[in-house]
Parts: structure tokens; C-alpha cells; sequence
């Protein structure tokens, strides 16, 4: 018999054509994509994101919808002995049919779908149709079946979702819109092969002084009794490490290659992130049969819980180094994910790794994200935590098929993202033991038992069984000690911290907190004004007005930013400042938590805000909005996450200010700390000193304690600033502000800016202390800082991504600060 050697594929990504299920009118569509892309491109809707048209276009997650294409197969690819359908990611309860012939049906949105068709093709034209059963009406009819618990319906989520294996925020979130999605998210082709294929290939290793022994394991599809060969070799920038063939055994193999002198990997800031390449050919000792290449770092990257003087530590560890993780939790970057772009995913995780985040949370009411998004995360640094997708509902766990479905869903995702460097935890979920499990299923929990058959007993064995060195955790957060109901025991575990913002507590409730790896807390702000602009018209420029309103969901959520913000600060005169203000809001908030954190190390060890994007334009938690544009925080992020940072913990009573210095280098060194007492008002110099200090690596020292008391006497809390510095190698490395009462009660004057432009810079100075001076420049890019403080007798010099010549910058900026939001006075500029 005469066999095709190959692994053949016939794409059928591209155009297809799609219907109302109820209608006969078909309409053109492109794969990968989803129904709202699709009626979006055909003119059949409005924007979801305009304004409030998201109630317009509901109705679609309503509806069952039909894809159709033909496509042609040759007489070749038909004689192979296996033909198959592979579908990467079908959203979401399918019904499959080739020529009339049903093949197949799907119901899980993060599974790899194979079907057999051969017997169902024939030469020359096919057509394949599916049918997509609306995912919301089939969730609700399953809990009309049986009541299952779930936060959020009827404020801002749908019912029914956690019936369905989907993303569960779309069906709404308290940041996202209520838009169920359908479609062929993923790539959709035609397999054949004669032979064999790869299915798996699991690469483990193991350290030791100055080499690491890859450990590789081959898995090979087979057909028939022929002997097969597999070919491995070692890559380092097109470079040939090493390489070795070996003789599978039904399929099956098994090598080990050891490499002398490792490049090992490292998080962001720690090292390098060099990248080695192991291909895997297979061959049947003659002919090449199939490939597969997987880029891999070389390094140990461990969850270490160890009993410590406060309990039990909680903290991550590289090649044998501890590292404090400062990062923040990732959403779908769109409701319609198949059309966020691999530029798009740069785009957001340079963003992270620009401000020193070396962790990022793959929050679990979201999807597993494409290779890509790791791919990218391997080259820059940034450490996953990654959830399993299951978040804020019980699931129906007493249900076989369920767990059966949910099963394979877990070994797919776990086998594609084991080998990455950049993993570092399998998480069970999300907030599940934050309130809802109890001893029995009830209105509001689902019982332990049924909780433990997944998220103790079936996760952990599959992490077990196929990424053994990986950890597990159960939830998020978790007490793996003692009371399980204590979910926010300080001592140890994970800790989400939602007093600040949902219970209404000040921002001084962050210092009370000493938990031992924070993975939530956050504070709200509003999209950058050019944002807000996208979705509304200047009508709607009220934060209480209904389109304002309905761009946020989170209950009461803009009462809460005006909430705190009269708390700390003026309120501000226009629209614009508003929006502004409660930007800076958010930063000082999230500074201030982060910078205790941070000061508390090694004792806490994780700080992980919430959240790095969003997913549709609104008022979130989100650092960096929805069109890329950054927040106030994420310029912040800059500072409160840098490698060396100064911090200062003021008591406002006493007038005394605790100076930490935190050093997340593997290098120690020697500095200078210089700091001033000046007048809010004029800038005037009241006292100044220096203090040398020597800084530890891997450390937070508290290195000074300065008293202020007599000077408050004199001067008053509201015309007291002190400027700090810590200054390294004659450079100044990091530097802060503290006050002595809230900034709105001040004594702020006309910072009287002097602004010139030259050679792509911008340079401010000002006669007074100014306070998060923040520029507006038309122009769609992120500065090179902004939000800074700018103290008379210092320069702030800004880059600016743009070509445009010096007098045109100047013609296209405003500078403004803290004391520009409460006035009504233009802002002066000069060259």
C-alpha cells in the first residue's frame, strides 16, 4: 500500500457566510470571529460600546445563529487513512453537520473539538454548517432544571452562565457589558494523515549546579505498525545545542538532554529571559511525518509555603531567589475576543512589563488566553498566575457530564501551556470560598463535597499527573490552614482586600492589612477623557448622567469615586478635571497599598491589583483603558513598582515620617537619601538634610525616621511638604512626597509653569510645588511620565513619542495639577 508521508491540512479559516436561525437571509462572515464582528461588518447593528446600544443589540445572545461554507477537498486527501475536523475553539453549544450529515456536537468554548469525517466527505465541493444554540438559553432552561447560585444576576450579570462552559464574564461582569457572544473563535481546518501525527510532547527539568537535564516525552497518534523515529534537537538562537534520535515504541518515547552551562531564564528585572528551542521530527526512518517545536526557558520558577515567624510564607521563587511579585490581574482584552490582535497583546503586556510588573493573574471569569499571550509573556518576564475558568458562582459539579466535559478542558489547557517558562501557578478558581461554599447546596453556596470534587480532588491530580512541577492552589484567595471558612487569615494563604472600595473604608485601612501575598485590591477610575469622548456625546459629560452611568457596573460605583474623592480632595470645576481627579485618586490609592505592601517585605510578598485592562469602554479598575490609553496609575506604576523605591509612612499626628527603602535587586550598594521640608505655598525651604544608607538586596529597610512636629506647630499640616530622594552613583534613583493632612486642605498656589519643548522633549518647571502635574498632549501615546510631582528648582523632562516639531508640541499641550482641577484659570505656557 503506498502511503502519504505527511500530516495534510485543508484551512478553512476565512470567509463564510452566516443566518439568523429564524431567518433565510445569510450574510457574510469571517472566521475566526463571532456573530456581533460579523453583524457589525454587515451593517446590521450599531456599536455595542456607543452609548447605551448595548440594550439594543441584547437580543443577539438571545438568538440561535447559523455558519455555513463550502470548500473543496481532493481525491488524495480523501484516501488518506484519517480525516479529521479540528475546531480550536467553538463558542459555544454546537450542532455540526458536513453535506447534510450531522459529525458532531460541542459544548465547551476552551476545548480542542476532533471530529472523524471521512465517511461524511466527498471529492471535490463540501459544505460543513454549524449550529449555535444561544449559550444564555440554554444556561437558563439548566437552572429552571435546578437552582445553582451565582453573584451578581439581576445587577450586573445574566443568569444561567455558570452552566455553560464560556467565558463567564460575558455574560456580564461589574466591568463589562451583558453581550453574549457565538462563533468560531479559533482556527477551524481539515486534518488527514496516513501514518502518524504528534499529539504531545511534555519537556521536564532538572537542575543541578551547571548543567539542566531536559527530561522529554513523546506521544505520537499512530495508524499503523511501522516503526517510527523521532528526532530531537536543541536550538539557542538558531544555534545547534545538541540533538539526539530515538525509536518510539507504540507511539510512545522517551530522552533525556543535558545542557552544560544553561542560560537560565528569569523574571522581569531579575535577568535575562533567553529562550531555547526543541523541535521534535518525526520521521518513519525515512521520510519526514510531522513536527512540533516548543520554545521553553531553563529555570526552576516554585510556590514556597514554609512555616516563619508569622505563619506560613506565601511567595515565589526563580532559580533559588525569592522575588516579591508586583503585578496586577488581566481580563479579555475585548468582549469579542477574536479580534484582539497579537499587536494588541504587545501592546498590553509591555505596558506591564514597563512599569516593573513581573506577574500577571489570568483571572478566572475570563478564557484561557491564546499561545500567543504567553509567547509574549516568555519573552518579557512576566510570570503567569493562571486561573482554571471557573469564578464567583457554583458550578454544577454532582452533574458527571459536567465534570467529565470540564476534565478534558483541563488536560488540553494544561498540556499547551506547561512548557512555558513564564508559568508559575495552576489556580482551582476564583472567590468560590469567598462565601459560596457552605456544609450543604443551599440558595447561596453549593456544598463542600461537591466544591472538593473538583477543585481538590480532579485539578490537582490532572496538575499532578501532567505538570507535576507546577503548583496548585485551590482558590483564590485561599487559607490553607485551620478554619477553610477564614479565607482571609493574614498569616497565610492568598488575600483579596475589597474593604477599600466596596466597604467604603479609607485608604488607611490598607496599613492595617499584612496578609501574606495580596492577588486582589483596587479603586476605580474613569477612562482618560478621549475615551469617554469615544462612547458619548457632550450631552452625556456628567458623571451622573444615564450613558455615564450605564458605562459603569459596579453598584453605586461613581458615588463611591466622588465618595472618596471628597475625602482627599477640592472638587473640580469641568467634566474633564473630574474625570482626571478621580484618576489620581485611584493612584494614591493603589500607591498607598502597594507601598505598605512593599515596605512589609519579606513578611508580604505579592501585591497583584485589580486590573491591568478592560474589556469595553467604563469606569473600572483598570490601569490602562480599553483603547490602550494609560490611567494616572499605571504612570504611578512606574514609581511604587520601581526596582529601588523610597517610601514614606507618615503619621500625621505625631508629624513623624518612616522612610523605607525597598530593593528588589540582587545587588546591594550604598545611597544617599536626600530629603526637604518646604511650604506648600511658595516652595520655601524650611529644613533639608542627607542620610547615608546602606541598602541590602532583595530587602525593605526601614532606613530613617524624620520628626516634624515643631515645624507643624509653626507652619500648619495644610503648608507642609516633604520632597524626598534616594540618589545612587550621583544618580537620583527614586524619589516621593509625603504631606501632613489631606491634599485638598493644602495651601496650593499657581504652580506658574514654564513649558519649552526641544528635540522631542518636554521640559516644565515651576515657581511653586505643584502637585501630580499631568500634561495633555494630543496625540494617541503614552508619555514618558506623567502625574509627577514637580517641587520649584526642578526640571521635569518628558519624551515625547512623536514626531511632531517643537512649536507644533507646544501648540498641542496643556499642563495642568492638583491645584488647576479646583480653578478656573488657564494654564500658562512659555517656550
Amino acid at each position: 500500500m503506498k502511503y502519504n508521508i505527511f500530516v495534510n491540512t485543508i484551512q478553512l479559516n476565512g470567509a463564510w457566510k452566516f443566518r439568523n436561525a429564524s431567518s433565510s437571509s445569510w450574510l457574510p462572515a469571517t472566521v475566526p470571529g463571532c456573530v456581533h464582528t460579523d453583524l457589525l461588518a454587515a451593517n446590521q447593528i450599531p456599536d455595542p460600546y456607543y452609548r447605551d446600544n448595548e440594550n439594543k443589540v441584547k437580543w443577539i445572545g438571545e438568538t440561535d445563529w447559523i455558519y455555513a461554507r463550502t470548500f473543496d477537498v481532493s481525491t488524495e486527501f480523501l484516501q488518506q487513512a484519517k480525516v479529521m475536523l479540528h475546531c480550536e475553539s467553538l463558542d459555544t453549544i454546537t450542532t455540526i453537520s458536513i453535506n447534510g450529515q450531522e459529525i458532531g456536537r460541542t459544548n465547551n468554548q476552551f476545548r480542542v473539538w476532533e471530529f472523524d469525517i471521512k465517511n461524511a466527505l466527498q471529492p471535490g465541493k463540501n459544505e460543513i454548517q454549524i449550529y449555535f444554540k444561544s449559550a444564555l438559553l440554554y444556561g437558563q432552561a439548566r437552572l429552571k432544571e435546578r437552582y445553582i447560585p451565582n453573584w451578581g444576576i439581576e445587577n450586573h450579570k445574566l443568569s444561567g452562565g455558570n452552566y455553560v462552559r464560556k467565558s463567564q464574564c460575558n455574560f456580564g461582569w461589574d466591568w463589562g457589558p451583558q453581550l453574549v457572544t457565538c462563533g468560531i473563535l479559533g482556527n477551524i481546518q481539515l486534518i488527514s494523515f496516513d501514518i502518524a501525527r504528534l499529539n504531545d510532547i511534555h519537556i521536564k527539568q532538572f537542575h543541578s549546579q551547571d548543567s539542566v537535564e531536559l527530561v522529554i516525552d513523546i506521544n505520537a497518534e499512530t495508524l499503523i505498525a511501522k516503526p517510527l523515529k523521532a528526532q530531537i534537537s536543541i536550538a539557542h538562537e538558531g544555534v545547534d545545542i545538541s540533538s539526539k534520535n530515538i525509536t518510539l515504541s507504540d507511539g510512545k518515547g522517551q530522552t533525556s538532554i543535558t545542557i552544560d552551562h544553561p542560560l537560565l531564564w528569569w523574571p522581569n528585572e531579575m535577568g535575562e529571559q533567553p529562550l531555547y528551542q526543541v523541535e521534535i521530527r518525526l520521521t518513519d526512518g525515512e521520510s519526514f511525518v510531522d513536527s512540533v517545536t516548543k520554545n521553553i526557558g531553563l529555570r526552576t520558577l516554585k510556590l514556597i509555603r514554609e512555616e516563619d515567624q508569622w505563619g506560613e510564607s506565601f511567595h515565589f521563587e526563580c532559580n533559588g531567589v525569592p522575588f516579591f511579585a508586583k503585578g496586577s490581574n488581566w481580563i479579555p482584552a475585548d468582549t469579542f475576543i477574536s479580534r484582539v490582535s497579537e499587536q494588541d497583546y504587545a501592546r498590553l503586556l509591555q505596558a506591564a512589563k514597563d512599569t516593573h510588573q513581573n506577574m500577571i493573574r489570568v483571572w478566572g471569569g475570563g478564557i484561557y488566553e491564546p499561545d500567543i499571550f504567553y509567547d509574549l509573556c516568555d519573552r518579557m518576564g512576566i510570570t503567569v498566575w493562571q486561573d482554571f475558568m471557573f469564578s464567583c458562582a457554583a458550578y454544577p459539579t454532582f452533574d458527571d457530564e459536567f465534570m467529565a466535559n470540564v476534565k478534558e478542558e483541563a488536560r488540553q489547557q494544561i498540556k499547551r501551556i506547561r512548557h512555558h517558562p513564564s508559568l508559575a501557578l495552576w489556580c482551582g478558581n476564583n472567590e468560590l470560598e469567598q462565601g459560596l461554599v457552605g456544609e450543604a447546596w443551599t440558595d447561596t453556596t453549593m456544598s463542600w463535597d461537591d466544591y472538593k470534587k473538583l477543585f481538590d480532588t480532579m485539578l490537582p491530580e490532572l496538575v499532578a499527573e501532567l505538570d507535576p512541577q507546577s503548583a496548585y492552589w485551590p482558590g483564590s484567595p485561599h487559607s490553607p490552614k485551620g478554619d477553610r471558612y477564614d479565607w482571609k487569615n493574614p498569616d497565610w494563604g492568598d488575600a483579596h482586600i475589597w474593604e477599600v472600595w466596596h466597604a467604603l473604608a479609607p485608604f488607611e485601612f490598607y496599613r492595617s492589612c499584612l496578609h501574606r501575598f495580596i492577588s486582589e485590591f483596587g479603586f476605580q477610575a474613569f477612562p482618560e477623557p478621549h475615551s469617554i469622548n469615544s462612547f458619548t456625546i457632550e450631552s452625556d459629560h456628567n458623571i451622573n448622567s444615564p450613558i455615564m452611568e450605564h458605562h459603569q457596573r459596579s453598584q453605586g460605583g461613581n458615588a463611591r469615586i466622588i465618595h472618596y474623592m471628597l475625602d482627599w480632595f477640592r472638587l473640580p470645576t469641568n467634566f474633564d478635571h473630574q474625570i482626571i481627579l478621580s484618576q489620581i485618586l485611584q493612584g494614591m490609592a493603589i500607591k498607598y497599598a502597594v507601598e505598605h505592601w512593599r515596605c512589609r517585605m519579606p513578611r508580604v510578598m505579592g501585591t497583584l491589583y485589580w486590573q491591568l485592562n478592560d474589556c469595553w469602554p467604563v469606569a473600572s479598575w483598570s490601569s490602562i483603558d480599553y483603547y490602550g490609553r494609560w490611567k494616572a496609575v499605571h504612570y504611578m506604576a512606574r514609581h511604587f513598582y520601581a526596582p529601588l523605591h523610597i517610601a514614606g509612612i507618615e503619621d500625621w499626628n505625631t508629624g513623624c515620617i518612616d522612610l523605607y527603602i525597598t530593593n528588589d535587586l540582587q545587588a546591594e550598594g550604598n545611597g544617599m537619601i536626600l530629603w526637604k521640608l518646604i511650604t506648600a505655598d511658595q516652595g520655601e525651604i524650611i529644613l533639608a538634610g542627607n542620610l547615608p544608607v546602606k541598602i541590602q538586596e532583595l530587602s525593605s529597610i526601614r532606613a530613617a525616621t524624620l520628626e516634624f512636629k515643631e515645624q507643624l506647630q509653626t507652619y500648619g499640616n495644610n503648608n507642609l511638604l516633604l520632597f524626598f530622594q534616594l540618589e545612587m552613583h550621583e544618580e537620583i534613583v527614586s524619589e516621593n512626597l509625603a504631606f501632613f493632612c489631606p491634599p485638598k486642605r493644602l495651601n496650593l498656589q499657581n504652580p506658574e509653569f514654564s513649558v519649552r519643548s526641544d528635540d522631542h522633549q518636554l521640559k516644565i518647571t515651576a515657581q511653586k510645588p505643584a502637585l501630580w502635574v499631568w500634561v495633555n498632549l494630543d496625540i494617541d501615546a503614552p508619555l514618558s511620565d506623567n502625574f509627577i510631582h514637580l517641587m520649584p528648582g526642578h526640571e521635569l523632562v518628558l519624551e515625547i513619542p512623536h514626531s511632531l516639531e517643537p512649536k507644533e508640541i507646544l501648540k498641542k499641550i496643556g499642563v495642568f495639577s492638583l491645584w488647576n482641577s479646583y480653578q478656573n484659570v488657564d494654564t500658562p505656557q512659555n517656550n
